[in-house]
């Protein structure tokens, strides 16, 4: 199989912005093909975000993937989000260090070459990306274009070293080497912010991305706990689109991957307004939701409320001397 899976710092020319977003359907598994030939509407560009149950299988969980992007393809999207942890989610903390692998490995070169066949973007976030020694890896969100080609990596910044109310305790720094950098990306579905999971309860992330790299659609790949998820997952995706004036796409994994392990779910597609504009019909389910992205309402809500000349500049915020 010839593979295409190199690092392209080519550009990429933003669509023109003259459209909105609306919602188009919910696709899962158990949806006909025939729904998924409706054409989109007019100057817009469909996006997919999809929902699985990943587990210790990289195999299986590959195949998972595949029918989910071809569902996409089918449904005429241009792009794809997976969620965190697409490839592999092990039985117990620390077992994604066993098959941790750099970008230009075989588990990132099989999604290259399914860009590549499918002829469509994938968001794939996060990676198990080998880290600079045996003990560390990189939660790396990774954007791949319609040739095969990576276009952007970002490790993810904030890692997960919590205490669950009712639940358990996580400790991804015992195993994660943190990321430095921001990264936006251009596509066609906009310019794309990304994010990883936890990353969304830090808010001066968004802003920097909206303010500083002019993102357009904000990318939440994420495996939210179930306690977590039941109290904070909506409500904080809703804030980030509204205080950004982005769409933020965030796709979840779903459901019971081991005795040990279990995830939220309920992935969403949210307009810069805060609506809510894709949601699949079951929280728990495998499949994917889709929405016709169309940049006038990102430039209506803007325009009409602009708060990129009423904010004040990081600066600002910075204490004086007494």
């Amino acid at each position: 199989m010839l593979l295409n899976c190199s690092l392209n710092g080519a550009s990429f020319h933003r669509p023109i912005r003259s459209s909105h977003v609306t919602a188009y359907a919910n696709y899962s598994t158990a949806r006909s093909s025939a729904d998924s030939t409706m054409a989109a509407a007019p100057n817009s560009v469909r996006v997919a975000a999809a929902q699985m149950t990943s587990i210790n299988d990289i195999a299986s969980n590959f195949s998972t993937c595949s029918r989910l992007v071809k569902e996409a393809v089918s449904a005429g999207a241009k792009m794809i989000c997976l969620p965190e942890n697409f490839s592999y989610v092990g039985q117990k903390s620390g077992d994604s260090l066993l098959i941790a692998e750099p970008l230009d490995g075989p588990i990132m070169q099989r999604y290259c070459s399914l860009a590549r066949e499918c002829g469509i973007w994938l968001s794939l976030g996060g990676f198990q990306e080998k880290g600079p020694d045996d003990a560390r890896l990189r939660n790396t969100h990774v954007i791949i274009d319609d040739a095969g080609n990576i276009r952007s990596t970002y490790s993810k910044i904030h890692l997960f070293d919590v205490d669950v109310p009712g639940g358990a305790v996580y400790k991804e720094s015992s195993f994660t080497e943190p990321g430095k950098d921001i990264a936006a990306v251009d596509s066609p579905i906009g310019r794309l912010g990304l994010t990883v999971c936890y990353d969304l309860r830090f808010p001066e992330l968004y802003q920097q991305l909206r303010f500083h790299h002019d993102a357009q659609v904000i990318l939440v790949p994420s495996a939210f706990t179930p306690v977590t998820g039941q109290a904070h997952w909506e409500v904080l995706l809703r804030a980030r689109a509204i205080e950004t004036q982005c769409y933020v796409i965030a796709s979840a994994q779903a459901g019971k991957h081991s005795e040990k392990r279990e995830s939220y779910g309920e992935t969403l597609i949210i307009d810069p307004w805060g609506t809510v504009v894709g949601r699949l019909p079951d929280r728990l389910s495998t499949g994917i939701t889709v929405a016709d992205v169309d940049f006038s309402l990102i430039d209506s809500v803007r325009g009409k409320m602009p708060i990129a000349k009423h904010r004040k500049p990081f600066d600002f915020w910075r204490p004086t001397p007494l």
